[in-house]
């Protein structure tokens, strides 16, 4: 039996559904979709990508990506979850039955990166406690790779586990779990009030003290003087749209499940600029605090902005560390800087969990405690049984960067194609956007979801194709086999575990064939105030049975 929340219809349906659970308002589900947005690539993959693709020059194709395909794709999320009223492969189960296995493509990809994901906000529980001490000494990259994680030579997957990795990984899965399991309203929502203005209010004390070290306005110089040149390069326009589709939570379920948990009318467009728009101005305020502080470092190391910069784990775990050893108020800067990778990292471990447990419930008819474990448990132990081990951070790297380039691409330009080109369903989300939304969207709009952004899909996708075939990865330091297993194995397996679990037969009544032009007639009804949304509820209840 689900649990019941503010704002919900009280229908037949809604007492035996998830969907008895909704986001309390408007403004808690923009909360939650920042969060789930706002993560570890804001902060640590968003400046170095800019350093490294044109400096200033990287905000002409970045905010062009933003406007001709973020924006767009979370109106397209959303109009699927919010026209559907349900999870990712419900959704799609809704639209055709021969689509449902992309929705449980969507699902695994999420599974497989909240696996990993959860040891990356271990680490920087550990590193806000170290940076007290500074307990990494003069050599961060050692302590790092030698002294914290234990890391083996070898390139190969063992279970020798690191205590320092595995109780505060187990510590993260236990607070994840635990919010999950209280619903959308009660757990997801008040997670994200907690979490996100802690998150918010750490940063901007972390970018304002790191505008005051010197050399700050040397690190702000280098990334932001524009190299035009680098706007002729096609590769350069390919990471700003890479960028997008990764930080904006797009194409592979997040919006769609969260999105299915908001009130019948709700203003869908409005709702997306505001959580693009606030998820940019995060990843800007990430570049200048960073960039400043990289700009410190290179001073007090007397070296150039351009001999320290690095992205992603190396910034994070290795660059920052040297940094709170140098700087004044290091410990204060360090524990800013790692709370703030916690508490970003978290609100989007919740929401790619909560997009397994909506798959399983809807398909299962389970109760929400019953999904939650369901999911949960079996998650966190081979997240704890692969990952906090000494050739853990091998793994991760790997299947990171296979599943992200050939799970939520690859994905993401599936969906477009099954959705867009051969169910023809944009005109009908269309529609349905327009009627509940401030702003209006139509053929230009559908030009942009339908052809501009798959495009930009194809090429980024063909173009990493490319590269991982002619290229070794990581230069030859992976094994062929580990490779061909952990990457392009795990690619293909996310595809077929998707099919495979599309066979399985829904519950009786949970899905139906529907009359899509009786229903949104139902649903028009409702919101231009002709009968009641109880009642449209009851009628679209009426035509699916």
């Amino acid at each position: 039996m689900s649990t019941s929340t503010a704002g919900t219809s009280a229908t037949p349906r809604a007492e035996t559904t998830k969907q008895s659970e909704t986001f309390s308002s408007r403004n808690i589900f923009i909360l939650s979709a920042i969060g789930s947005a706002v993560g570890l690539g804001n902060i640590w993959r968003f400046p170095y990508v800019t350093y490294d693709n044109g400096g200033g020059a990287f905000m002409i194709p970045y905010l062009v990506a933003l406007l001709t395909a973020g924006i767009p794709l979370l109106f397209f999320d959303y109009s699927l979850g919010h026209r559907y009223r349900g999870s990712t492969p419900l959704t799609f189960r809704r639209i055709a039955k021969w689509l449902e296995g992309f929705g449980w493509w969507q699902v695994a990809v999420c599974f497989v990166i909240a696996a990993y994901y959860a040891v990356i906000i271990a680490w920087a529980v550990m590193y806000m406690f170290f940076s007290f001490n500074q307990a990494w000494g003069d050599d961060a990259k050692g302590f790092l790779y030698d002294s914290f994680l234990h890391l083996q030579a070898d390139v190969t997957t063992g279970f020798t586990f690191v205590p320092e990795v595995l109780i505060p990984q187990l510590v993260v899965w236990a607070v994840t779990i635990s919010i999950l399991a209280f619903g959308v309203s009660k757990g997801i929502a008040r997670a994200n009030l907690i979490f996100m203005p802690l998150l918010v209010v750490m940063f901007v004390i972390l970018v304002v003290q790191s505008l005051f070290l010197p050399g700050a306005l040397d690190g702000l110089n280098s990334l932001f003087t524009p190299n035009w040149e680098a706007l002729a390069d096609p590769g350069v326009w390919a990471a700003a749209y890479g960028q997008i589709f990764f930080s904006l939570s797009v194409g592979f379920g997040i919006m769609v499940t969260y999105s299915s948990y908001l009130e019948r009318k709700t203003d869908l467009t409005g709702s997306g600029f505001v959580v693009a728009f606030a998820n940019s101005s995060f990843e800007l305020l990430a570049g200048i605090g960073v960039f400043a502080a990289l700009g410190f470092m290179a001073h007090a190391s007397g070296t150039s902005v351009d001999e320290v910069a690095t992205g992603g784990i190396g910034l994070a775990f290795v660059a920052f560390p040297t940094l709170i050893s140098q700087a004044p108020f290091g410990p204060l800067i360090g524990v800013l800087f790692f709370g703030s990778l916690v508490f970003a990292g978290l609100t989007s471990l919740i929401s790619l969990v909560e997009v397994v447990i909506a798959a399983v419930r809807d398909k299962m008819s389970l109760s929400r405690l019953q999904a939650t474990f369901a999911v949960g448990i079996p998650l966190a132990a081979l997240s704890l049984l692969l990952f906090p081990t000494t050739t853990g951070l091998y793994l991760l790297d790997v299947v990171d960067e296979f599943v992200n380039k050939f799970g939520i691409l690859a994905g993401a330009l599936a969906t477009l194609i099954a959705v867009v080109v051969i169910a023809r369903k944009l005109p009908l989300l269309a529609r349905h956007i327009s009627r509940v939304s401030s702003i209006s969207v139509g053929k230009f709009w559908m030009l942009l979801v339908g052809v501009i952004s798959p495009l930009a899909l194809t090429y980024i996708l063909v173009t990493e194709i490319i590269t991982k075939v002619t290229s070794a990865y990581g230069d030859g330091d992976y094994p062929v086999e580990f490779v061909n297993i952990y990457g392009w194995g795990m690619a293909l397996a996310l595809i077929v575990v998707g099919a495979l679990i599309s066979l399985i037969p829904w519950k009786q009544g949970v899905v139906t064939d529907v009359d899509e032009d009786t229903e949104d007639e139902h649903f028009t009804n409702a919101m231009t105030g002709e009968i009641p949304v109880e009642q449209a509820d009851d009628e679209r209840e009426e035509v699916r049975a």
